[in-house]
């Protein structure tokens, strides 16, 4: 496994098979856990295609593990990074932290993907 994010709230880890695993510490871990676990759950009932999808919960760990949705992205226009976070606000979740981090390409059908939702926000109509 190759650790692509360490920081007080979560690591990270890409499998060898493409799986990643993050596991969540620090201040409201549990929170976040159950948060992005229920952002993820509902973002595949909408049939978003664009955001990881959710294979594992584990909350006596605090870990999920999802599918891969590409690579980190370096540089992308602002006003396509608004696009991106705003068509995300049509499947209801409002993301909450729309930063080029939370950005991924995904080269097998050149799709930007939006990732890391502990933080998002079920909008109205849609909880």
């Amino acid at each position: 496994m190759l650790k692509v994010k360490d920081t007080l709230r979560a690591t990270v880890y890409l499998g060898f098979d493409g799986r990643v695993s993050k596991t969540y510490h620090g201040p409201d871990a549990a929170t976040r856990f159950a948060n992005e676990v229920r952002i993820l759950k509902h973002l595949e009932a909408q049939g978003c295609g664009f955001t990881p999808r959710l294979l594992e919960a584990d909350a006596s760990k605090l870990r999920i593990i999802t599918t891969n949705c590409g690579s980190r992205v370096e540089h992308l226009d602002e006003a396509r990074m608004r696009e991106l976070f705003a068509e995300l606000e049509q499947f209801g979740v409002r993301h909450d932290d729309p930063d080029m981090r939370n950005v991924t390409y995904r080269q097998s059908d050149g799709r930007f993907c939006v990732i890391d939702f502990e933080f998002a926000t079920l909008l109205p109509g849609f909880e």
